[in-house]
């Protein structure tokens, strides 16, 4: 879809590489498994318009920095080439040959697979099959110079970032229209399933949709095995971030005034909140403790008066002070900066 996008709406015209990005439900065809369910939610992250391998890296990264910064453990990329429509098809005749010779030693769904499309074969999990697999002639010894150079290219820029990887000879994608780099990110100790986003180059996907031809890189994954695979890994999800200001009012004027307060505060990025149900001050105060913020604006009839505000510092042997209404502002936006609380 994404693709089909990019060519209705003239995207070609824009600079190059297009960097875009997809979110919503997508519905499997294939068995369902553990984590892997009829419907699902997937992100992608896309880059069309480029062939350097530079924009192969740039795409990993973006996958390797996700999962890393989610806190998964032993993340490494498993990366083969797929060729192209020029080497593939020799590849593709000689692992032909190779299973035909074991025909009778695979299961019944790599007898289909043989049939109609035999890079797959690669990918089956039926344990009597893997020693085939295991014996199978690499697309690495069959790569035109071009996919070569590519990949070479492309490792090259994984050892000189020190981001682990292995070349996985059964990484493959059945569709003709994926060409040169595919790849993985897998993570330590969730078992079989160890995949936690997949992705690849799909350079003749535009022609195939009526477009001039446009090299693209991208992956994808699903919310829910995400979700899956940090409960597996121990991973605690961050709670939510505390507020740095709690206000409270004592009489309806007094809370007009703390709600534009709470606007001009959260307009200069001050995570900022508000006590609601006219509850009494003491309770609005106990609110603002429990929350952890820390400091808390007092305003009431009396400071509207003088035209100031009370301010609370919150922490343990926190002072309170008057502050004039025109600089608490200034004044709790340079202190929650100074301390980053």
């Amino acid at each position: 879809g994404i693709m089909r996008a990019y060519i209705q709406h003239g995207m070609k015209t824009q600079p190059q590489p297009v960097k875009l990005f997809t979110t919503g439900p997508i519905f499997r065809y294939e068995r369902v498994q553990a984590g892997r369910y009829r419907q699902h939610t997937q992100f992608d992250i896309e880059c069309i318009g480029e062939i350097d391998p530079a924009v192969d890296l740039e795409v990993m990264s973006v996958a390797w920095q996700l999962f890393s910064g989610l806190g998964f453990q032993g993340l490494a990329f498993q990366i083969n080439s797929t060729g192209c429509p020029k080497c593939r098809p020799g590849y593709i005749q000689v692992l032909v040959d190779y299973y035909r010779r074991h025909e009778s030693e695979v299961c019944a769904d790599c007898r289909r697979r043989l049939e109609r499309n035999p890079l797959r074969l690669l990918d089956c999990k039926v344990d009597s099959c893997q020693p085939i697999i295991e014996a199978a002639p690499h697309i690495q010894d069959y790569l035109c110079d071009e996919c070569r150079e590519h990949f070479a290219t492309l490792r090259h820029y994984l050892d000189n970032l020190g981001r682990p990887y292995v070349v996985n000879h059964r990484l493959v994608r059945g569709l003709d229209y994926y060409t040169k780099t595919v790849f993985e990110v897998w993570a330590e100790g969730i078992g079989a399933q160890n995949a936690v986003c997949g992705g690849g180059r799909y350079d003749g996907l535009a022609e195939q949709l009526g477009g001039e031809y446009t090299p693209g890189i991208g992956f994808g994954s699903g919310m829910e095995r995400i979700v899956l695979l940090m409960k597996a890994q121990g991973i605690q999800v961050p709670g939510l971030p505390r507020p740095q200001v709690m206000l409270a009012y004592l009489g309806a004027p007094a809370k007009v005034e703390a709600l534009r307060l709470l606007t001009a505060l959260r307009e200069r990025g001050i995570r900022a909140a508000i006590g609601f149900g006219d509850r009494s001050l003491r309770a609005q105060l106990r609110g603002a403790n429990r929350a952890g913020a820390s400091y808390a604006i007092v305003i009431g009839e009396e400071e509207l008066e003088k035209k100031q505000v009370v301010v609370q510092d919150m922490r343990e042997g926190g002072e309170r002070e008057l502050v004039p209404l025109d600089q608490v502002v200034n004044l709790l936006q340079q202190r929650t900066a100074s301390t980053n609380s």
